[in-house]
């Protein structure tokens, strides 16, 4: 009996350790004093993470989060899904195009394309602060958090990057400690089986890659976000969270009383 105890006291310490953070980056206060529009300021005949959704949000005073993938030819875009299926129509993988080709491809039937990255940090140029989501695909979470990192070196706002992906957010640990990086999560644990095996979404359920990444932040489903491990991050190592989506005025200010940094879709807080 004295033996188990002492087993079920060290994974305790071990369970709890995991799941630190870093505390008190210096950007994070700014950082909380923002609301963000998801993808945007997108609805109405404008599409989601389009420079129309940017521009909108930007005039009416709010940050926003964006997603980016790598292009064939080393550029950015800012899509959310890899593929253009619902988007834009196309059975192609955003991955396999190059800049030139992104203007052939029109977002939910509007005269609105693709918009490279960089086109959105011209547009934006400070005014409102960014969440930048990194997308990898096929292995090239190095390249593509590399590739980000280098475009927002000559940026003048504020800015901060996530990604669901521990990869990532590993890579900026050990080659851009200084810019503010989430660890996105969910609960995963009841989806249909696929490509991310059981295991690694129990890991990533519960924040057990803190311990290797050790984020500023963690971005968490609204709707799961009283999960025990979200909750020691949270109150324990005083990690900042997230919270995403809000879809209502009383999810939104559910989640700004709770103390998370919002972001809303749908509707203008």
């Amino acid at each position: 009996m004295f033996t188990a105890c002492i087993i079920l006291l060290i994974l305790a310490v071990l369970y709890l350790l995991a799941l630190r953070g870093r505390r008190r980056h210096v950007l994070l206060r700014k950082l909380r004093k923002w609301k963000y529009a998801h993808r945007g300021l997108h609805g109405n005949g404008v599409p989601e993470n389009s420079l129309a959704a940017f521009r909108l949000a930007v005039e009416n005073g709010y940050g926003m989060e964006l997603d980016i993938h790598l292009l064939a030819d080393g550029n950015l875009a800012v899509i959310h899904d890899a593929s253009l299926q619902r988007t834009a129509g196309a059975d192609i993988c955003i991955e396999d195009l190059t800049t030139e080709q992104l203007s052939q491809y029109f977002l939910e039937g509007t005269d609105q394309t693709i918009p490279t990255f960089q086109q959105v940090l011209d547009l934006v140029d400070g005014k409102t602060p960014l969440i930048v989501e990194l997308k990898p695909e096929n292995g090239n979470h190095a390249e593509l958090t590399e590739k980000a990192c280098n475009m927002l070196s000559a940026y003048p706002g504020l800015y901060c990057l996530e990604s669901f992906d521990p990869r990532c957010i590993r890579w900026l640990k050990n080659n851009r400690p200084e810019l503010v990086r989430g660890q996105l999560a969910h609960n995963s644990l009841h989806e249909a089986p696929g490509k991310v095996p059981y295991i690694l979404r129990f890991v990533m359920t519960n924040l057990l890659s803190n311990f290797w990444n050790v984020p500023d932040f963690v971005a968490y489903r609204y709707c799961d976000r009283n999960r025990l491990s979200v909750r020691i991050a949270r109150k324990f190592w005083k990690v900042q969270g997230v919270s995403w989506t809000l879809r209502s005025k009383e999810e939104f200010d559910t989640a700004v009383r709770e103390d998370w940094i919002p972001i809303f879709e749908g509707f203008k807080p």
